[in-house]
């Protein structure tokens, strides 16, 4: 039934995790962008976040949010949300879908825990920023 639905692999488009201070990046606020590194606009564009993992052995969870952007312009980023420091030791999900030229786009990204560090620091395409991305 989902293959009658005709969801394209998405290729040029990924996001990113941006810490607001690249030398203390376990104690920072990290913003989340949607990086539209295609020639295409991102229509109608979808995102579902949430968090999960085991913290000292405890099972925690975040609420799934929710979160509307109207378009991407090509090779350009939009911000999606802000993520507390708190956050950071868990996994952090990005479910996203979106529509470029009429036809539907569907992919989850997933930052596992501890994948929020220096050492996987790089520059972000379009925001003139480092930090961790997912394509």
């Amino acid at each position: 039934m989902l293959k009658d639905l005709g969801i394209k692999k998405v290729e040029d488009v990924a996001i990113a995790l941006v810490p607001e201070d690249e030398t203390n990046c376990s104690d920072s606020i990290w913003t989340a962008y949607v990086v539209n590194l295609s020639e295409k606009k991102l229509a109608g564009i979808l995102v579902n976040s949430r968090g999960y993992g085991d913290i000292d052995g405890e099972n925690k969870k975040t609420s799934t949010l929710r979160w509307l952007i109207d378009e991407v312009p090509p090779f350009s980023v939009a911000k999606i949300e802000e993520l507390p420091p708190d956050l950071l030791q868990l996994a952090n999900e990005f479910w996203v879908s979106f529509y470029v030229d009429g036809e539907i786009y569907d992919k989850k990204y997933v930052f596992v825990q501890g994948s929020l560090v220096f050492e996987n620091l790089i520059d972000i395409p379009y925001l003139n920023d480092i930090g961790v991305m997912i394509k």
